[in-house]
């Protein structure tokens, strides 16, 4: 596939290629800026790279050119996102800020290589920027990533019918399920058949994160399911901009109560910022409730939202007999989804206010940070819990309310049940009645005004 890409680049001034996860998508992108500078002339050469984050153009990609220079001893010196050979600056690594694309100007070479990482996460006006420096026939794009979001510009150039030479790299095709003759250090850390088949087994093959790290396919937004694809995809790019101290409050969790042989799961919730997990499969509320206690005190938590049907309710109970012993200070709110909504014109239950309140408006309106330390993000199991809150389908019921697919019905359909994708939505779910600062009450106020 290296090969091919690298043959590509020959015969087309354009090249995208949509790849799965965990087959070296920035160390191919790092031997072609070697091959391309190492086979032209010092003087007519260059190459700018490019990612959605700094970090990612300095710490990923150019990690690997510094590696392939080094290890091809390659003319001239490398710095952190620099290369020049006899003090002529031959390539550089940058990121300008999304509505500055005039950082590219002034770069006129009659080779020039543009690369593109990650390029599901790189806005269009860039694109247009890197593209107006190609324009010469002796000049290459390379756009490569993850196909993770279908509204994106990487989605349009890798459609069928665009200008660009599409690859696409599944999963199946890398050496450990080819059987391909690779080094034993190198089959390592490739992606291999048992992470493969626990995903299969954890997302679903249907499921668009399995489809994008697996099989390096786009998905399309489905109209039945309540989370858009392209919504999330936005939500989990952590564009490294430190957080304002006010936007990671409140701290609150969010408990989704396994029974049934489901899990118990907590999730973290700080501002705009999903952050750590704790799970168990056990439906005890004497197991549950001392976890829940772990949580509280290792986050600072203010306010615990559970799941009050069934074995919750005892939760709650033993939650708040600890509070009244001093063990925590922590507000112990009750959710019963199956009550009553508060605009229940509108939605069936509390549980469809919450799937579209939260998990549909707030990924639309991108006000949920959702990307794990693959993005740069602090989301623990993020991949599991997007997949899972990509699941789930709509309707609209006989008397007129949106309605949303019941667990027991995910369950049956999929094989899987929602729990991590449920504890989210209830730690960023705000019930009538709690101390907490109303965002919903807010926003319909401010929808009333409009």
């Amino acid at each position: 596939m290296q090969g091919r890409i690298m043959a590509a680049l020959v015969d087309h001034r354009r090249v995208a290629v949509q790849s799965c996860h965990g087959v070296g998508k920035s160390h191919i992108a790092s031997r072609t800026v070697a091959w391309w500078i190492d086979s032209h002339p010092v003087d007519e050469v260059f190459v700018i790279t490019t990612a959605p984050t700094f970090p990612q153009v300095e710490a990923v990609l150019w990690r690997y050119i510094n590696q392939a220079h080094r290890s091809g001893r390659l003319p001239g010196r490398t710095t952190a996102v620099q290369w020049k050979i006899d003090d002529i600056l031959v390539a550089f690594g940058r990121k300008p800020a999304d509505h500055d694309p005039g950082a590219f100007q002034g770069i006129h070479a009659r080779y020039v290589l543009v690369i593109i990482d990650e390029a599901c996460g790189v806005p269009e006006n860039l694109w247009i920027a890197l593209d107006s420096l190609t324009t010469n026939p002796d000049c290459r794009i390379l756009a490569i990533g993850n196909p993770d979001d279908p509204s994106s510009h990487f989605a349009k150039v890798c459609a069928p019918g665009s200008l660009w030479k599409t690859l696409r790299i599944s999963a199946f095709d890398s050496p450990n399920f080819t059987d391909e003759v690779v080094s034993e250090r190198l089959s390592r850390v490739l992606i291999g058949p048992s992470w493969v088949e626990e995903k299969r087994l954890e997302w679903g093959e249907d499921n668009p994160i399995y489809r994008a790290k697996i099989l390096g396919e786009f998905s399309q937004n489905d109209p039945h399911k309540v989370v858009r694809v392209s919504d999330v995809a936005a939500c989990r790019l952590n564009l490294a901009v430190p957080y304002l101290d006010e936007q990671l409050l409140p701290v609150e969790l969010g408990v989704d109560v396994g029974g049934g042989g489901d899990e118990t799961v907590i999730r973290e919730r700080r501002g705009l910022q999903a952050g750590r997990e704790w799970r168990d499969y056990t439906d005890k509320p004497e197991k549950i409730a001392p976890m829940i206690l772990r949580a509280i005190r290792d986050t600072g938590a203010t306010r615990v939202k559970v799941d009050s049907i069934g074995v919750g309710f005892g939760v709650i109970g033993e939650l708040e007999n600890m509070r009244r012993r001093d063990e925590h200070t922590a507000e112990i709110i009750s959710v019963n989804a199956a009550e009553k909504s508060r605009e229940p014109v509108r939605f069936e239950n509390v549980r469809a206010e919450m799937w579209w309140e939260v998990g549909r408006l707030l990924s639309e309106r991108r006000e949920w940070d959702l990307s794990g330390p693959d993005q740069g993000g602090v989301m623990e199991n993020s991949d599991t819990t997007v997949a899972q809150l990509l699941e789930p389908k709509w309707e609209i019921s006989a008397t007129g309310r949106i309605k949303i697919e019941s667990k027991d019905d995910i369950r049956a359909r999929t094989g899987r049940s929602p729990d991590n994708a449920e504890a989210l939505l209830m730690a960023f779910y705000t019930p009538p009645g709690s101390n907490a600062v109303d965002w919903y009450q807010q926003y319909i106020e401010a929808r009333k005004e409009s």
